[in-house]
């Protein structure tokens, strides 16, 4: 089969490796983000600049594919728009709240979105998602002490981190709801979407003016331009390719793939913590994302060595 023929017509087996790196790329995603807050782009408009550049970057994918965009209508739209308040959320909540917090209390989001899919697109929750969801939760909890008691969000970050989780569940299972939008199509809605509801964001809750972000642009698009081409324009293509493909429920365990990265990355870039709690949960977090991609596989090879006799 040809790269073309895969990319229009999907393979579950990509998909899922694709949502891997994607969760992957997003474990990294803090560190231009307090990289352009620390340059003067500060709160709500780093996470305006971080998607306004690749909107821009896309902007001849956008005329090319006009026609095609229109035709979609609302729905194409409404995934573009929830992505968009999703990522504002979770990209904002960085700034307002350490890495671990975040990201742990955003990946809640297996089990909404299982859930979702359950009620409402009625599809099963399989032995491999339940085993999955588990091991990812146990993961969370180690990593946030739960022995202190229930991980409560603590301050408006990690509120973020948990509303973003939701709303993301909530996107998800609109991608697979409508599985002909193209990924060519929905990247450039989300970064309109996120752009759009980020720049007014801004505008309305933040009291930094607008000139003090324009006047630090020209310092760190040469390091920045390079990210959102090698890193971040990928990272998003994949995961709107492969999400559409799956089961929401899987594609938020597979997403887990981001704990690991974002943790191991804090704890070499930050002064924040990562012992041998850090390690156990990032291992649980690591089984929980293969589980969903070997426990599938066996039992497909189970059932053809048993096809045989």
């Amino acid at each position: 089969m040809s790269i073309s023929h895969l990319i229009r017509d999907g393979h579950e087996g990509l998909a899922r490796i694709s949502c891997l790196l994607g969760g992957a790329v997003w474990g990294v995603y803090w560190i231009p983000l307090r990289a352009l807050d620390a340059n003067g782009i500060s709160g709500i408009w780093a996470t305006a600049l971080f998607h306004l550049i690749p909107l821009i970057v896309l902007a001849p994918v956008i005329i090319l594919r006009s026609g095609q965009i229109r035709a979609a209508g609302f729905s194409l739209q409404l995934v573009g728009a929830t992505l968009g308040l999703a990522m504002l959320l979770y990209s904002t909540s960085f700034l307002y709240t350490d890495v671990i917090h975040a990201v742990s209390l955003y990946y809640l989001t297996p089990v909404w979105s299982a859930l979702l899919a359950r009620v409402w697109l009625k599809e099963p929750i399989t032995p491999a998602r339940v085993v999955g969801i588990f091991l990812g939760l146990l993961g969370m909890l180690v990593i946030l002490n739960a022995e202190q008691g229930f991980p409560w969000p603590r301050n408006v970050g990690d509120w973020m981190a948990l509303a973003s989780g939701i709303i993301w569940a909530i996107a998800a299972n609109l991608m697979r709801r409508h599985p002909n939008h193209s990924a060519l199509d929905i990247a450039p809605m989300w970064f309109l979407w996120c752009t759009i509801l980020s720049i007014v964001s801004a505008l309305f809750l933040q009291a930094e003016p607008l000139l003090t972000p324009v006047e630090a642009l020209t310092s760190v698009l040469p390091w920045f331009l390079p990210i959102v081409l090698l890193v971040v324009l990928p990272g998003y293509l994949a995961i709107t390719w492969g999400t559409p493909q799956l089961n929401p429920g899987t594609v938020g365990v597979l997403f887990m793939t981001e704990i690991s990265v974002g943790a191991a990355s804090a704890a070499l870039l930050t002064q924040e913590p990562f012992g041998g709690r850090e390690i156990v949960g990032v291992s649980l977090i690591v089984l929980a994302g293969l589980a969903e991609v070997i426990l599938p596989a066996m039992r497909r090879a189970g059932r053809s060595l048993l096809g045989r006799y």
